[in-house]
């Protein structure tokens, strides 16, 4: 691994990780070196393990999540930071955000099939909010009369939420809690101007 002049596997690391607009996956930070300098991915993974053990009660934390690893502001100094954005955070209905709950816990659905267990309809609006955000996306289509679009969630859900996967999702049991979401639930929206539901 040491060659020449070249800083240590951990600096590199995390300088990608601050220059990246998204998450890294181990391949993509192999594909930062030449082949013959080309880290194995288990150096990689060790990198990341003492970048994360670094920042243990910083600021910043390394996280893993669906799309590869990321830096991102931890969630206890959040609200001083957010203070940074003149942006607003943008302010999701209880409708949208029912409606993206039931995508990700019954994938593949369909609208119809939202609005049967919703018992209203759901809005274009809605639909069109949650695939420009690239939260959802159609997934194939249902064989029946009129072929339905199938909707599932997508690793950008995964990464905008901090989930490695669905199956970090919170119990079912525990969203049924009224108190749970509120009314409504800001979310930031770091790459574009807010979008209403």
């Amino acid at each position: 691994m040491a060659g020449g002049d070249r800083p240590e596997l951990k600096a590199i690391v995390e300088g990608a990780l601050f220059a990246a607009g998204a998450p890294l996956t181990l391949e993509q930070f192999q594909s930062l070196f030449g082949e013959e300098e080309r880290p194995e991915r288990g150096d990689l993974a060790s990198a990341l393990a003492e970048l994360a053990e670094d920042h243990v009660g910083r600021g910043v934390e390394i996280v893993q999540v669906a799309g590869g690893y990321r830096v991102q502001v931890r969630a206890s100094v959040a609200p001083w930071v957010a203070r940074l954005w003149d942006e607003k955070p943008a302010r999701y209905s209880r409708a949208l955000l029912e409606t993206l709950a039931l995508i990700a816990y019954r994938q593949p659905i369909t609208r119809g099939e939202i609005e049967d267990i919703r018992g209203v309809a759901v809005t274009t609006q809605i639909v069109k909010t949650l695939i420009e955000r690239e939260w959802i996306r159609v997934v194939g289509h249902r064989d029946v009369p009129g072929r339905p679009a199938l909707y599932a969630t997508t690793r950008r859900f995964l990464d905008y939420f901090g989930l490695r996967s669905l199956n970090e999702l919170p119990p079912l049991s525990e969203i049924r809690d009224p108190e749970f979401l509120g009314d409504e639930l800001d979310l930031m929206q770091p790459d574009g101007p807010p979008h209403e539901s």
